[in-house]
């Protein structure tokens, strides 16, 4: 079994980390694979409560392990994909604490979150466009859902960076604190949430998000449908050739 996605208990709190640092917590197909599993059981285990997500180290996560993504076969469903559903199917509080790099899956996972604390160091972005893809984990809708279409648009469209200041701004995240304060300050809010009855949790949350399940079922198609036209073109092929090169990607095509 990998160590590389941490599961440790804290009362009814079910910590899930990231745990490979020296990739930037680059998140492979077991990785998937296990964070799937561990969010459907979390999901009708009467002894977890809430779950909180980080990373270890200095960076959150990286997204998807460019190095496997190819590793599933032509027309099977990478596992990336249902552990996003699973995450956003998932009936009980997510908490995560974010600091420094938070890219691509790593950025989407949390637009399901239900309370997102960040770093000082946070650095966060959206690449979908610089790799010639299209968005994932429903983020098409969240995000709008999340911030509004304006922004939404502007950071996918552009790219950009985005820092602490301006994801507290957008409402992205709750709150901002410093990093070596950030995972003390969110456990002590999961127990301060983890206090009151599950069941009351559960029906908060499905009250919360139950206009939005259809919009986020529609996004998880349309996003699918769009990667399969746009992964492997030639576009996408000399992004990905040019972020491995560390150089500028030239895009001549449409």
């Amino acid at each position: 079994m990998t160590n590389s996605l941490k599961i440790e208990r804290d009362g009814t709190i079910l910590k899930v980390t990231f745990n490979r640092p020296e990739k930037k917590n680059a998140i492979d197909n077991p990785m998937w694979v296990r964070l799937r599993e561990t969010f459907i059981e979390a999901d009708v285990d009467d002894n977890v409560r809430c779950i909180l997500l980080s990373g270890t180290g200095e960076n959150f996560s990286a997204g998807v392990d460019l190095t496997s993504f190819g590793q599933s076969s032509l027309g099977d469903e990478h596992p990336f994909e249902s552990a996003a559903r699973a995450v956003a199917d998932f009936s009980k509080p997510l908490i995560a604490a974010v600091k420094g790099v938070a890219v691509g899956g790593g950025a989407t996972i949390l637009f399901h979150a239900d309370i997102v604390y960040v770093g000082k160091s946070l650095r966060m972005r959206l690449p979908f466009a610089s790799l010639s893809l299209a968005p994932e984990w429903g983020s098409s809708y969240m995000l709008q859902a999340n911030i509004g279409a304006q922004r939404a648009a502007e950071l996918f469209f552009t790219a950009q960076w985005i820092d602490s200041d301006l994801a507290v701004s957008y409402g992205l995240a709750a709150g901002s604190f410093p990093d070596d304060e950030l995972l003390e300050i969110t456990k002590a809010k999961a127990h301060e949430i983890c206090k009151w009855p599950a069941s009351a949790l559960r029906e908060i949350k499905k009250c919360l998000r139950a206009h939005h399940k259809p919009n986020i079922d529609l996004a998880f198609q349309i996003e699918q449908e769009a990667m399969t036209r746009l992964a492997g073109s030639p576009e996408n092929i000399e992004a990905i050739s040019a972020l491995f090169e560390k150089r500028t990607p030239n895009f001549t095509g449409g």
